[in-house]
């Protein structure tokens, strides 16, 4: 019983670490990088439905 109290305890205190302060640079870094996977998204759904118009077209000739 005593190894599981202690097993609780230890996760449980390695979740309070995870509320650490992050770097500036880091979190800028995130919202950078969010950006751009946004961009590169909307890219390839324009370019899917580009694809699936092609497609329709060709269909109906």
């Amino acid at each position: 019983m005593n190894k599981v109290k202690a097993g609780l305890l230890a996760v449980g205190s390695m979740a309070g670490s995870a509320f650490a302060a992050v770097p500036a640079d880091v979190t800028t870094a995130i919202t950078d990088m969010k950006a751009d996977a946004l961009t590169v998204a909307g890219a390839v759904l324009v370019a899917i439905i580009a694809v699936a118009a092609v497609k329709f077209i060709r269909k109906g000739l």
